[in-house]
């Protein structure tokens, strides 16, 4: 009969169903409801994420680890156009308001403008006296990358459920919560990653979505697509990524490899006879939609550089430019390249001792996390109100539980890969094999426990599938068993996190419950 509703059987009996079960089917079976929950629940884990990172971000007033470097750069940038020297003892002057008093001589730094020119601009809009105009960047990026996980979560699965504990995770997280309170680079190449990412999940889902709507037939060649934005979308992405540091380019060639994967078994899917040659001629177009783009939003971010005169080795081929082939490359061009040459020479050699130097070997065992600022006052000193003294410190550190489980998820989830060959798992896979196995192969190089915060979106996400099919009941285990131990671990991880806060955010503690928090001795 025209207009009758067929009823659509639910996917669990009423004696399989348990009480959370009911509860979220009764929080969404109104379309009503489930409206208003699609917007309410990112828009509370982000304030969530949000309060965590702004509430009290100017403390310290000094410059902590590498903002030495971050703030007096991004400012200088910010009014020059490139990063200035400062004199000696700039650090302590520069944090009691006296902001301007750089050389002018252009600084040499190894690191692309993008992330100094965010700096720079947070600065400009709260004061480049106050400490919370150097963090404030740092503080809305931190943020949006846990509204971007939640988005990708969702695209990746169409849950809320699974979105909101994935990003609730990424809200609570130690890493992500001090890197979003130093005014340090790695929280801006963070968000840009998953965006690129968001870009590259919204992009397959549309080819599927195209592969689907055509007709089924065996043909020797697949069309070529051209129009794919999101593909566009995550190339600019991935560039600006590369812009704040050079470990973008990695994330470039994760996503041109993920594509080229995904289209080649999309066309055998399809019948396309031809369909490994067919999917290099894809490749190729999508290179040239992924890299150029890439490429010109990289560039952009040196205009500052370019079009002004007193960046380091602004003119320094001037007096030798290139000759033959390359003559035709403009002189700014030839001097940026140069430049480029001394900062690959600088980054591959670089490796000066430091206390908190960590290979990535170590990074899945968080055997040397860093500690960004330490300080201890006796009663009475500083305004401390504790008989015992107050220390205050911020350690960059995940909340363990969640590290760890997430690191044991990543192995689980390539377990199912290989399994069941499913591509959410492939791309959350790729992220974190972009954003960590190319450190492996620079073991004697100075790196640090705090570059994984490019993975921990992945860690969290590789968690909550692990987490679904824990609540799913595997196996032998009752349904509403596994959704007791899910429930429990997330309780932990909350409580875990209030536990460490205090030495995320330089709160003043007692010496000794700054003591407990340090689980390994290689984590003073």
């Amino acid at each position: 009969m025209l207009g009758a509703v067929t009823a659509v059987p639910p996917l669990l009996s009423s004696d399989e169903r348990t009480r959370l079960d009911r509860w979220r089917d009764s929080l969404l079976a109104d379309p009503r409801s489930a409206r208003r929950w699609r917007w309410l629940a990112p828009t509370i884990i982000t304030l969530i994420a949000f309060l965590l990172r702004i509430v009290n971000v100017g403390n310290p007033h000094q410059l902590v680890f590498d903002e030495t470097y971050y703030v007096k750069d991004g400012w200088s940038q910010w009014l020059l156009g490139f990063p200035s020297n400062w004199p000696g003892g700039a650090d302590e002057r520069f944090a009691a308001g006296d902001t301007d008093f750089f050389t002018g001589v252009g600084s040499y730094v190894v690191h692309p403008p993008l992330g100094r020119v965010f700096i720079g601009a947070g600065m400009a809009l709260f004061g480049a006296d106050s400490s919370t105009g150097w963090r404030i960047a740092a503080v809305v990026f931190g943020t949006a990358t846990v509204l971007l996980v939640y988005l990708l979560a969702k695209t990746l699965t169409g849950s809320l459920v699974f979105a909101s504990v994935a990003s609730g995770l990424l809200a609570i997280d130690g890493l992500g919560i001090v890197l979003s309170r130093v005014a340090l680079l790695d929280g801006f190449l963070t968000f840009f990653i998953v965006l690129a990412l968001w870009f590259l999940a919204l992009d397959r889902r549309a080819m599927r979505e195209r592969w689907a709507a055509r007709e089924p037939r065996e043909s020797t060649w697949g069309p070529l697509f051209w129009n794919r934005p999101w593909l566009l979308a995550a190339g600019l992405a991935a560039g600006a990524a590369t812009a704040v540091k050079w470990s973008g380019l990695y994330v470039i060639a994760g996503i041109g490899i993920y594509v080229v994967i995904t289209d080649a078994l999309a066309r055998r899917r399809a019948g396309v006879v031809q369909w490994p040659v067919d999917a290099v001629r894809q490749g190729l177009v999508s290179f040239v939609q992924l890299v150029p783009l890439a490429a010109v939003v990289y560039l952009a971010s040196w205009s500052g550089w370019l079009f002004t005169d007193g960046g380091y080795d602004r003119h320094a081929l001037d007096a030798t430019p290139a000759t033959g082939f390359w003559a035709w490359v403009p002189l700014p061009l030839q001097n940026l390249w140069g430049y480029h040459q001394s900062m690959y020479a600088f980054h591959v050699g670089l490796s000066t001792p430091h206390s908190y130097a960590s290979p990535a070997w170590q990074w899945p065992l968080m055997i040397r996390p860093t500690s960004m600022y330490w300080h201890q006052d006796d009663f009475g000193v500083n305004g401390c109100q504790l008989p015992s003294g107050c220390t205050e410190a911020i350690s960059s550190i995940d909340n363990p539980l969640l590290w760890w489980a997430g690191i044991v998820a990543s192995i689980y989830l390539l377990v199912r890969f290989v399994l069941r060959r499913d591509g959410r798992y492939g791309l959350v896979l790729m992220g974190l094999a972009a954003t960590y196995v190319p450190w492996l192969l620079y073991p004697e190089r100075t790196i640090f426990q705090f570059y994984t915060v490019a993975m921990v979106p992945f860690l969290v996400l590789a968690l909550t599938f692990a987490l679904r099919d824990l609540a799913r009941g595997p196996r032998s285990m009752p349904r509403a068993t596994g959704q007791a131990w899910v429930v429990v671990f997330l309780a932990v991880c909350v409580i875990l996190s209030a536990f460490w806060y205090p030495v995320w955010t330089a709160l003043p503690v007692p010496y000794e419950f700054w003591r407990l928090h340090n689980w390994m001795p290689s984590w003073i």
